[in-house]
């Protein structure tokens, strides 16, 4: 082993290691490894960055902002809708649910198209009385599988199509992908719909609504007559006790209206009710601090009408919601929270809401915050969030939406289907019907037409030009950029070669099928630990110089590459689709082994034969 060698091996190592430990985002760590390789003199200074023009990273950019577009048109709304019509039966509900997100994916970013049938499937899963645990997982392996269908169903098969236009100039096509990808995710789709979902744990509990149980935590203070907050603001009187107590107010009550999320600089009366959220110890610290009192019950009206106001003793500030009236109750229902998952995009992780002022910058309330499946009890202002955490948030109507998407955020099963017009459907799906055929029948390159299409959509309002780099996933932008550069230095200083030779030191006990069936494992398990473009990149020069030494044609190696990087179902970390689902479906890492094994299993077996037949060697 050359230095060269030693150093380039010695980076992608402590590369792997840290995408495994993620504790840093993999767009940094990639970012890292690029610049660590390029001042050790293995990829010259001046063509570093290169990797953000290559047409792999292009085409991926312009798939997702062609998929905000297909998502502001309506064009999956449109689908959503009708799959509340399916019925209570279990297999049915897994089967239209993961073939019809199955199908979205092979043409739009798989994460989009889970995010949108994610609140259908908790809906029809509390809907039928069940967890929805049975549907979820199911959900993000149909997206996985859908991926493989077309070269721009995911990020794998664009890099893979571009490596292949290395070799002899000619590009894997839209299509060319979809008769092992189509195997492979009917035979899939069955599989779950009829055995593999009832592999998955039921978490009986999991995002229920006895999670967020908020009108345990609220309570009605009255501001009385001459109290020193009288003609202040709501600011002033929450910030008296920032330091000491958790309060969030989520109403204000004058003259009987209730007003949700009042602003926190609205000037406070007398007789004011405030809708108070707060555990029993911050409740009699507000109370005590500012001399505010708990609203009379109906029950208690003859003791008001004598002049007798009722004490903020200990026992009154922690009674729970089982004493309220059924009046204050009915205040209550008008409050609509909202839940939301955390994705790892998101500028919530690793920072609380304090530290954000989500209140003052987003006009949200953040009520409670649910991790594994449990609601956190500590102060909502300390917690720093995770990727993957519930939150139950409050906020306008009309500003939930957007306060969601600039948190990072994707809202659970309390989210609307949008109204669409059937013009922007049509719009929305004769451009990207184009923008295929131009590709399909070799007209113009992917890239070209998907930059075309997606350049149309913003000029014909489908994406908003505010919403332009909003959709671009940039994590995964940097990740691609910076992994490509590095893929080349692997191949030039032999890498890809050494790692080749001893793959052809054991294939030469073993038929060139099993060859390829040992590049299809290696390649699986490494999509689990790591993002799955990521391996896509280290493994598609390795898979080149193994067809070369094999004196065999490279296509059904970079097929195997691309579909075992498309389909990691052992872990939750291996794809975001998996992330994504995990907390809403209570699951835990070692659950999805149950369902992702005998998948990796089956996706094996029937790729191999299927690859041999369309691209032999």
């Amino acid at each position: 082993m050359t230095l060269d060698q030693g150093i380039i091996f010695a980076v992608l190592f402590a590369t792997l290691g840290l995408f495994i430990w993620n504790r840093w985002r993999y767009d940094l760590v990639a970012l890292a490894a690029l610049l660590t390789v390029t001042l050790a003199g293995l990829i010259p200074a001046e063509t570093a960055f290169t990797g953000l023009g290559h047409p792999a990273v292009v085409t991926v950019a312009a798939v997702l902002v062609i998929s905000r577009g297909l998502l502001n048109a309506g064009v999956v709304d449109a689908i959503a809708r009708k799959l509340t019509q399916v019925g209570d039966k279990p297999w049915i509900q897994v089967a239209t649910l993961t073939g019809i997100v199955a199908l979205c994916s092979g043409f739009m970013n798989n994460v989009g198209a889970l995010a949108l049938f994610m609140p259908v499937a908790i809906w029809m899963a509390r809907q039928s009385g069940r967890s929805p645990s049975y549907l979820l997982m199911p959900l993000a392996f149909g997206s996985l599988l859908g991926g493989t269908l077309t070269m721009i169903g995911t990020p794998p098969n664009i890099i893979i199509a571009t490596y292949r236009r290395e070799i002899d100039g000619n590009a894997f096509g839209m299509f060319d992908f979809l008769p092992v990808g189509l195997s492979i995710t009917v035979i899939g789709v069955l599989f779950i719909a009829l055995i593999g979902w009832r592999l998955t744990p039921k978490r009986e509990n999991s995002s229920s609504d006895e999670l967020f149980e908020v009108s345990a935590y609220l309570t009605e203070l009255t501001l009385p007559e001459g109290t020193d907050y009288v003609g202040r603001s709501l600011h002033d009187l929450v910030d008296s006790v920032r330091d000491e107590a958790d309060v969030l107010v989520v109403g204000l009550v004058r003259d009987d209206k209730l007003t949700e999320m009042p602003s926190i600089y609205k000037v406070l009366r007398a007789d004011d009710i405030l809708l108070v959220e707060a555990d029993s110890d911050s409740l009699k610290t507000l109370v005590k601090a500012t001399g505010l009192s708990l609203a009379p019950e109906p029950d208690n009206a003859d003791a008001s009408e004598q002049g007798t106001q009722k004490p903020a003793s200990d026992e009154a500030a922690s009674s729970d919601s089982e004493d309220k009236s059924s009046d204050k109750s009915e205040k209550h229902k008008e409050l609509s929270p909202t839940e939301a998952i955390v994705t790892q995009r998101s500028p919530l992780i690793n920072r609380s809401a304090s530290a954000l002022g989500l209140r003052e910058r987003y006009s949200v309330n953040i009520l409670a915050v649910a991790r594994q499946g449990q609601r956190l009890n500590q102060r909502l202002g300390q917690i720093r969030f995770a990727g993957g955490d519930i939150l139950l948030v409050q906020a306008h109507k009309d500003r939930i939406q957007p306060a969601l998407n600039d948190l990072g955020c994707l809202p659970l099963a309390s989210r609307g289907l949008r109204l669409f017009t059937p013009d922007k459907v049509w719009m929305a799906s004769g451009l990207f019907a184009v923008a295929l055929a131009l590709i399909a029948f070799e007209m113009l390159p992917a890239s070209l037409a998907l930059v075309t299409a997606a350049l149309v959509m913003v000029l014909t309002r489908l994406v908003p030009p505010g919403e332009i780099y909003d959709s671009i996933d940039l994590p995964v932008i940097i990740l691609l950029a910076a992994m490509i550069p590095i893929g080349e230095a692997l191949d030039t200083t032999g890498g890809s070669q050494l790692i080749a030779d001893s793959l052809l030191t054991l294939g030469q006990s073993i038929p060139p099928a099993a060859t390829l069936l040992v590049l299809m494992l290696s390649v699986m398990l490494l999509s689990n630990i790591i993002n799955n473009a990521a391996a896509a990149v280290l493994a598609a020069p390795v898979a080149i110089k193994l067809a070369a030494g094999m004196d065999v044609s490279a296509d059904p190696m970079l097929m195997a590459v691309a579909i075992a990087a498309s389909c990691a179902f052992l872990t939750p970390i291996g794809h975001q689709s998996n992330t994504l689902v995990m907390e809403p479906g209570g699951y835990k890492f070692g659950d999805y082994w149950r369902l992702g094994l005998p998948m990796s299993v089956l996706v094996i077996a029937i790729s191999v034969p299927v690859i041999l037949w369309v691209w032999p060697f």
